[in-house]
């Protein structure tokens, strides 16, 4: 008997030698409110059913502490009923996501398969980024995207809030940011910006779907848009032949002092290093973000500062990881950062180096381990979702050896990516989408999936070659069953032809 399709690829997962339980319009969902709605959705998606609630015991989700590790879940289904055991409410809230994946059309009915199913996920963290910097996405469509990750099994969200083209959270210590930076996005489209209602919104929506925000404010770097609300806190902007070949590559004109920037050029701003007001600005912007999010992680970034000395970013480094450090939270930063001498002990690594790291990469990323930190890993060739399809629309770029195939996007291990760096070091994974070429949520949609699915196993499921699901052969056609499932909750999936699509 086939096994039924999951993704992410569970621990264990046993077909029951019976028939199928039903489901019908009197099928009964008993037990965790929070959990019994999200099932619900699902099934009304799916199939059109509504479930009722009652003393019935059909469908029954249930918290057992004492069930396994944290975010782990059990299902046990046959004939008779179908149990969904959580250990905390994050797992019984994954648990619903798999259960809604089991359901197949039976004839004219809906059915889940007699099976037993013991899941864990591999990593703590399991995250998807959305630069809202480059173009600016409004609320519903983080929150559409928070569904999408949350069904997963992704647990955190991190939102690239600024970049050299626009600034997007409202800040009441630092008004000019919006009012002044937010105004643009790639190409001259609209920008926007968040209020604080609007971030408040976001953040519990993440928590009602067991995830948490992950807020960048990135620098010293990418800060053009810093400088056109506090001049006196911005480099005037450094331009290199390099960063010429990519406007003549990309179109756009050359950053000015005091213009919006709408290209995609990168590596030309910085903050003024030297400068106490600089730090009284990360302090304010730090200091106030920390009190609107309650997750443990402030991203700082400290990517591509190219037009700031080795010797200065080490020295900005250390004095925003400390700020940040000494706000209660923990840092984090991009891999280039553990290159800097005194940065925060505690400060988290993102690497997005390639699958075979080039120039320095691995050794920056160590570093970061070596201070007693670990690693999330975002290798740019594998699982950049903003990278071009092989087969697919207009939409994206191609620089991390792109185009990125679904299968390049699955095929790595991620403790074989930096060298020496097994799981202890590893935190975990994270798909980042950059919007340089994403205008809207069907972009969105269409970039992130499937690729994403490949992201979530490498995050939640057992290693490569420890699981005999964990092939490509096995992912391609276990995704390619989610096709009508997806369809069915909303989500404009690229159609890749490397994948197998079901129909129903």
């Amino acid at each position: 008997m086939s096994l039924p399709a999951v993704v992410p690829a569970p621990v264990s997962i046993e077909a029951g030698s019976g028939a199928p339980f039903r489901l019908s319009s009197d099928t009964v969902v008993n037990g965790d409110t929070d959990a019994a709605t999200a099932l619900s959705a699902i099934v009304e998606a799916r199939t059109g059913l509504t479930l009722a609630t009652g003393e019935g015991r059909d469908i029954e989700l249930r918290v057992d502490a004492g069930a396994g590790a944290a975010e782990s879940y059990r299902i046990a289904a046959d004939e008779a009923s179908v149990v969904v055991t959580g250990a905390d409410a994050a797992g019984l809230f994954y648990g619903v996501q798999t259960l809604g994946q089991l359901i197949a059309r039976d004839g004219y009915g809906w059915t889940i398969p007699a099976v037993t199913i013991e899941d864990a996920p591999r990593f703590a963290y399991r995250g998807v980024m959305l630069d809202v910097a480059r173009h600016f996405h409004p609320v519903e469509t983080v929150i559409g995207y928070i569904d999408r990750a949350a069904s997963l099994k992704f647990n955190a969200l991190h939102l690239h809030l600024t970049d050299d083209q626009g600034w997007r959270i409202q800040l009441h210590s630092r008004p000019e940011l919006t009012e002044k930076a937010s105004g643009t996005s790639v190409g001259g489209g609209p920008g926007g910006f968040y209020t604080k209602a609007d971030y408040r919104a976001i953040v519990q929506y993440a928590a009602s779907r067991h995830m948490i925000v992950v807020p960048e404010i990135d620098m010293p770097g990418h800060t053009h848009a810093v400088g056109l609300a506090y001049p006196e806190l911005a480099e005037d902007p450094s331009i290199s032949d390099h960063m010429r070949e990519i406007i003549r590559d990309y179109g756009g004109e050359e950053p000015r002092v005091g213009a919006p920037y709408d290209g995609m050029a990168v590596g030309f701003s910085s903050l003024k290093i030297h400068d106490e007001a600089t730090y009284d600005f990360v302090a304010d912007v730090f200091g106030e973000l920390a009190a609107m999010t309650p997750g443990p992680y402030l991203h700082f970034g400290g990517d591509e500062s190219l037009s700031t000395s080795d010797e200065d970013f080490a020295v900005f480094v250390a004095r925003a990881s400390g700020i940040i450090a000494d706000l209660g939270k923990t840092p984090v930063a991009w891999h280039e950062a553990g290159a800097a001498a005194g940065i925060a002990d505690t400060t988290i690594g993102q690497y997005w180096g390639f699958l075979t790291p080039q120039e320095g990469a691995a050794e920056k990323a160590t570093a970061f381990v070596d201070n007693g930190a670990r690693l999330i890993l975002s290798p740019a060739d594998a699982i950049y979702l903003d990278m071009k399809y092989p087969d697919g629309p207009e939409l994206g770029l191609t620089w991390a050896n792109g185009p990125t195939s679904v299968q390049r996007a699955y095929s790595w291990e991620p403790s074989l990516v930096v060298p020496g760096i097994d799981d202890s070091g590893i935190l975990g994974v994270e798909a980042p989408l950059w919007t340089e070429t994403i205008r809207t949520a069907a972009d969105i949609d269409t970039m992130a999936f499937p690729r994403a699915a490949a992201a979530a196993e490498a995050g939640w499921s057992p290693a490569t070659g420890a699981s005999a699901l964990r092939t490509w052969a096995s992912f391609r056609e276990r995704v390619g069953a989610l096709g009508p499932l997806w369809k069915s909750m909303g989500i404009g999936f690229h159609p890749s032809d490397e994948i197998p699509w079901a129909t129903e």
